[in-house]
């Protein structure tokens, strides 16, 4: 008996670290009613072969679930990606396309989940569509109110800072590291004010196009799924260019442009 009720505390104990890092797409009745919108006559492969999804199972901050795109396969290069969460009102989170200096691809954003749901990732490449995603536990990330004052968040809209890592050593074209950072209030237009309880109309980020010189990194079309005051952080290759150029416009027809040095990145 003190065996048997050992292992099964053992097996307690294992389980949600487990579960944790095991979450893969389940099935899901919205995805089979929105997939044609998304994808069309098309079949994606299965894209375990080609990239990794890491989200984690249960979401600290369903107004901020991060996700991680590594691709593993660098024999075909990923020239678009479209972001996809099942149970959210705009299940579509962002469409992106990369540039050459963007392969292999490593990209993370933060997103919004509003009800326990798949998020997942279509990626296109030369060969066809491939597919892969996680299944995230959160909810109320669409409807959550802001973090920052109204009035605040609309001050300091459309500032932009970029934090730079270190690059590989011993390459003569280095991949390097970077993060971006965007101050907008990217309301989804569910949220209420927490003093009139009126719901605050949308008003987010919905175009990006990054690029060192002339030369594209990538861009997103994106939607109310974009977390607030959103996050890029991505690997390139550094092309010798001495800035990172981003370039955002919202719904409300606002463009913020910036020349973000890179070796001033901190």
């Amino acid at each position: 008996m003190r065996l048997i009720t050992t292992a099964l505390f053992a097996a307690l104990v294992v389980l949600p670290a487990y579960a944790a890092e095991d979450n893969p797409l389940t099935d899901s009745e919205s995805w089979e009613a929105l997939k044609y919108d998304v994808l069309g006559d098309a079949t994606p492969a299965d894209g375990s072969g080609l990239f990794t999804v890491d989200a984690p199972y249960r979401a600290n901050d369903a107004a901020t679930v991060p996700l991680h795109i590594v691709q593993t396969d660098e024999s075909t290069r990923i020239s678009s990606a479209v972001v996809v969460i099942d149970e959210n009102p705009a299940p579509v989170a962002g469409t992106f396309t990369f540039g050459d200096a963007m392969a292999p691809l490593d990209l993370e954003i933060r997103v919004r989940v509003n009800q326990y749901s798949n998020v997942r990732v279509i990626a296109e490449t030369g060969e066809g569509l491939a597919m892969q995603g996680r299944f995230v536990k959160a909810s109320g990330g669409c409807s959550a109110p802001a973090t920052s004052d109204p009035e605040a968040a609309l001050a300091g809209m459309g500032q932009m800072r970029l934090r730079g890592f270190a690059a590989e050593p011993q390459m003569s074209t280095p991949r390097r590291e970077a993060q971006i950072m965007i101050r907008h209030p990217n309301y989804s237009g569910l949220q209420r004010d927490q003093i009139t309880q009126l719901f605050v109309p949308a008003h987010f980020i919905d175009t990006l196009e990054v690029r060192q010189g002339d030369e594209l990194l990538f861009t997103m079309e994106g939607g109310i799924s974009i977390s607030e005051n959103p996050v890029f952080r991505f690997v390139y290759t550094d092309n010798g260019e001495p800035e990172i150029t981003v370039r955002a416009t919202d719904t409300e027809g606002n463009v913020f442009e910036e020349s973000l040095p890179k070796d001033e990145a901190s």
